[in-house]
């Protein structure tokens, strides 16, 4: 199971702790979902335990005026006793002496925040969800070509490199090589980016280490993009059948989502750069029904209302973590 440190989203937040003798270094996140105190008092609590943290707004306290002291204490007391692992106060808010005390006494730390309510939820999440996706990394290079997020894989020495380089020159832009951290955002989103200790960098066979950022201007880097295909790179072997018409479009699985998938052999000659560029443009026109395959087959069989499809097939690469 993932995790995340508290102190890091602390210091993420720039969070302030009330009392700096409840401990709060060693303790670990491990959900993304952040819970209001709010909610927590008008709806039965099932999930709120250790690993979870909490916001507290001036909304929260206004309303827990509306109940008498008891009650109120008696609330409290129930949502203390859960012993999530922190409580984050919006707005720099001072939320009454009772609050203080029942973190004393479940050893549950406060921090105090400048931000309002509606921000702190939104940064709080954004870290934990970032920091707590599921994530692999592999061995291949990313780049953004025409919007479009490539995935360069292949052997060691195919060219990978050196074609991102060409890419780079045609006005794309640059965001790993060699290893990408891949991350699943959504039930559907992919997104890749360089490991913090070689972004920016390619490895060129013959030159040795480049900076894309000092050549090329800050223009040709991303910290990120999506993973919308993968372009494998393979060398050419004499006598094997390669796909010409597209006929079957291919898949591969990562972290259970499926992105499309082509090979393209490599022989001396080619311009491997032109092929990326097309297959990124082609992947485009993909999403918005566009089918040359079958547009092609149905000219040529004089049926105008019907259009092919191509064939679908997965292929186990990546398939597990």
């Amino acid at each position: 199971m993932l995790k995340v440190k508290l102190e890091d989203l602390v210091e993420y937040v720039e969070g302030k702790i009330y009392d700096p003798e409840i401990e709060y270094r060693g303790v670990f996140i491990d959900s993304d979902y952040v819970y209001r105190l709010g909610i927590e008092i008008m709806t039965p609590i099932t999930s709120l335990a250790p690993g979870r943290v909490m916001i507290m707004g001036e909304s929260e306290k206004y309303y827990l005026k509306t109940f008498e002291l008891e009650r109120r204490k008696k609330i409290l007391n129930h949502i203390f006793s859960k012993k999530f692992s922190a409580l984050f106060l919006a707005n720099g808010l001072n939320p009454g002496q009772y609050v203080f005390d029942l973190a004393k006494k479940y050893l549950i730390p406060i921090f105090t925040v400048k931000d309002k309510s509606s921000i702190l939820m939104s940064e709080l999440t954004n870290f934990l969800e970032e920091r707590l996706e599921p994530s692999i990394t592999r061995p291949a290079g990313l780049m953004s070509v025409h919007g479009e997020g490539v995935l360069l894989t292949g052997e060691s020495g195919v060219g990978k490199s050196e074609v991102a380089l060409e890419l780079i020159h045609r006005g794309h832009k640059f965001v790993s090589d060699d290893l990408t951290e891949i991350k699943k955002i959504s039930t559907k989103t992919l997104l890749g980016s360089p490991p913090g200790n070689i972004s920016k960098f390619i490895e060129v066979r013959g030159i040795g280490i480049i900076n894309v950022q000092q050549l090329f201007g800050i223009n040709a880097i991303k910290k990120s993009e999506n993973i919308d295909m993968i372009v494998h790179f393979e060398q050419w072997k004499d006598g094997c059948e390669y796909d010409r018409l597209g006929s079957v479009e291919y898949f591969v699985k990562i972290l259970d989502i499926s992105i499309p998938y082509i090979s393209i052999p490599v022989k001396p000659g080619k311009n491997l750069a032109v092929l990326v560029e097309i297959a990124a443009m082609n992947n485009r026109m993909k999403k918005y029904g566009m089918n040359p395959y079958g547009e092609l087959m149905g000219n040529l069989c004089g049926i105008n209302d019907l259009v092919p499809k191509e064939f679908k097939q997965v292929l186990p690469m990546w398939d597990k973590q």
